[in-house]
């Protein structure tokens, strides 16, 4: 048939909306046309697929090729939407069946020669195709999903070849492997480490007990840093639904997954966007990224219009 739907992911902040990949082959002269709101990245796609198929020794159709992005008022970027538009063109041009992608969803970058590559924000996308009721087939190098969530719905593949190999029905792609957790460290720096200090000592252990903002003065080498540093490792362990909120936002911002309380320590000329996040398409700031964890503020009142912004403190935030 020359329509094919195909449903993949797009990334908005830490939600993944869904996004129907429609594909269409018409006469006329050979033509390439994406529309859906596509930003630069999602149009040079074209190229991409076209070569990714070539390589992998499919039929590029040679016909008017018009890929829908769906809904049209959503911003897309990345390389995403690779994958979902070349099995798209596959099933629209009938070198591919359609049944298996009744409740499949697909996200991936795909290389020149059909390889799939990582994609940001993988880890939303997966946990809202789940709810969705899906399977979702996404690169292997998105590694650390099975141990944040259930991989019982999670594919995971190297290549184009291999997803088609899937869909016939040929090879079964395996699921998605715990081989490649995310890194779990327990390792902080230890409180007992510092000699003195009781009265910051116990403010540290309050604050950390009943999840406080703490503020730390005094001239310099009196040991604030050195405190500061040591205050996750005596945090209260994280839940499951703490771990899923960290690595959410740690997947959103293209970063290795680490299970463990983030600690994060901006400088003091960083910008508002790098504090609080944002921009044409938000990305998060290091408030968001200490998110459950430490977010240490060191020369307070040297931060750029802090106290005019009025940004407000993270749970478990130090302020010093």
């Amino acid at each position: 048939m020359p329509l094919a739907t195909v449903y993949s992911r797009a990334k908005l902040g830490v939600q993944a909306p869904l996004v129907t990949v429609e594909v269409h082959l018409s006469g006329g002269l050979p033509a390439f046309n994406i529309v859906g709101l596509p930003e630069a990245s999602v149009r040079e796609s074209r190229d991409r697929v076209r070569s990714a198929l070539v390589n992998s020794r499919f039929e590029f159709p040679v016909s008017r090729i018009t890929v829908n992005l769906a809904p049209a008022d959503l911003p897309k970027e990345g390389g995403r939407f690779d994958l979902p538009i070349a099995i798209g063109i596959l099933v629209a041009s009938g070198q591919l069946p359609t049944a298996p992608l009744a409740n499949c969803e697909l996200i991936g970058e795909l290389g020149l020669s059909g390889e799939l590559r990582a994609v940001d924000a993988a880890l939303p996308a997966a946990v809202q195709a789940g709810e969705a009721g899906h399977s979702l087939i996404l690169p292997a190098a998105n590694a650390g999903l099975a141990s944040i969530l259930d991989a019982s719905d999670i594919r995971e593949a190297h290549s184009l070849l291999a997803v088609v190999a899937h869909l016939h029905g040929q090879q079964a792609l395996p699921y998605a492997s715990a081989d490649n957790a995310a890194e779990i460290t327990e390792n902080y720096p230890d409180l007992c480490e510092v000699r003195g200090q009781a009265s910051a000592k116990r403010a540290l252990e309050i604050a950390a007990a009943g999840g406080h903002s703490l503020l730390l003065s005094g001239p310099p080498g009196t040991g604030k840093t050195l405190l500061a540093n040591r205050l996750p490792g005596i945090l209260p362990p994280l839940n499951e639904s703490e771990r899923l909120e960290i690595a959410t936002v740690q997947s959103v911002a293209g970063q290795p997954l680490r299970l463990n309380r983030p600690f994060r320590a901006p400088h003091h000329t960083a910008s508002g966007v790098a504090l609080v996040g944002g921009g044409s398409y938000p990305r998060p700031g290091e408030i968001s990224l200490a998110h459950n964890g430490v977010l240490f503020l060191d020369e307070l009142p040297l931060h750029c219009d802090w106290q005019k912004a009025r940004f407000p403190l993270s749970k478990n935030t130090l302020s010093l």
